[in-house]
């Protein structure tokens, strides 16, 4: 079965509307395809071209693919790099960079329909959709280039008192906010603009996959250039609880059933990025922590959902920061088995294990 349940659900979202533009092959390792002069004004701001004729030439090059090569892929390999160009384009802190822009036009995203029907069919894609690996996680701790630590392992114990920390730490930043900025959305000041729980010290893991190590050293926004990692394996326990985000309606009711206000830190930000200069919210981690031990965000779940400006009655919110198929572990668990294994990037950014165990 292909997911999600309309391949059109891929394109409401930016990430996956940049997802099958970047499989569509406009711009690709050998430069841009001929025929598309609109295309090139967008990709080196000579000029404004109109959504009709962008729309026009990406129908034409959409045509000329092979979109069955892409619809038969099993090699789960084979998307991570198209995969990774949606994660790494991904920018909250500012407006749409020139693609993501013009592919929010109905009429141009409308162009990679058949793109989103490939890829959602796809056997290589289809993991996508399937909730956390429970039998397999894995922790990743990056190394920059001449990091010297020794340690980087998972806190496996201490979840509450972090998330006691994160619910303080927010509230503090929103009083903070309210004080030094103003409410106008448009003044020129940034701060946190994720709307995970990060920076908490919370255990983040994603699954293996066959020979490429974790998820997370391939997808990961806001890539700071690491040159290395140390991963540890994880298994949580078997009645462990996992809120599980497949898509839009799931990160809605999540903030729905536990909205954490941080209209005062999130607004320049957001505004910038969505243009929407209301009421924004994120979940109470701390809330839900009290209902669930875990949240798990699909990669289908990502690309229907990150960086989209979604209603919560009056008011919005927007998945942004979560990685595809990251789960955030707000309760003590996970179990570590074995020591740590060390990975190396190479020039052209490819993952692979160093032999044997670094502790």
């Amino acid at each position: 079965m292909s997911w999600p349940e309309a391949p059109h659900d891929l394109l409401a979202g930016p990430r996956g509307r940049r997802l099958c533009w970047t499989l569509a092959g406009v711009y690709g390792p050998q430069g841009l395809k001929a025929g598309v002069p609109g295309w090139r004004e967008v990709m080196f701001g000579t000029g404004p071209a109109s959504p009709d004729q962008l729309a026009a030439e990406l129908r034409d090059v959409v045509a000329g693919r092979y979109l069955d090569a892409i619809a038969t892929l099993t090699d789960e390999s084979a998307l991570l790099g198209p995969l990774t160009a949606a994660v790494n384009s991904a920018m909250y802190w500012q407006e749409p960079d020139d693609v993501d822009a013009v592919l929010a036009d109905d009429a141009v995203s409308a162009s990679l329909a058949p793109v989103a029907a490939a890829v959602t069919a796809a056997p290589a894609s289809r993991w996508w959709a399937s909730p956390v690996d429970r039998n397999r996680q894995v922790y990743v701790h990056f190394l920059l280039a001449g990091d010297r630590q020794a340690d980087g392992r998972p806190a496996l114990r201490g979840a509450a008192t972090r998330l006691a920390s994160w619910r303080a730490n927010t509230a503090s930043e929103e009083l903070v906010a309210a004080a030094e900025r103003p409410a106008d959305p448009s003044a020129g000041y940034s701060g946190r603009w994720w709307s995970a729980p990060n920076m908490s010290g919370l255990v983040v893991t994603t699954r293996p996959l066959s020979g490429l190590g974790a998820v997370r050293l391939w997808l990961v926004e806001d890539n700071l250039g690491w040159s290395g990692a140390r991963c540890w394996s994880a298994v949580p326990r078997p009645a462990a609880r996992v809120y599980e985000i497949r898509g839009p309606g799931d990160w809605e009711s999540l903030v729905t059933r536990y909205p954490l206000d941080v209209t005062r830190s999130r607004r320049h930000d957001w505004w910038r990025a969505t243009g929407w200069a209301g009421r924004w919210l994120i979940p109470d981690f701390a809330g839900v922590a009290a209902d669930y031990d875990a949240v798990h965000l699909t990669v289908g779940g990502y690309l229907t959902t990150a960086g989209r400006a979604l209603a919560v009655g009056d008011d919005r919110t927007m998945l942004a920061g979560w990685d595809p198929d990251a789960t955030y572990w707000l309760a003590d668990v996970l179990a570590g088995v074995g020591g740590p294994v060390r990975w190396k990037i190479s020039p052209d950014d490819r993952w692979s294990a160093v032999s044997g165990t670094d502790a």
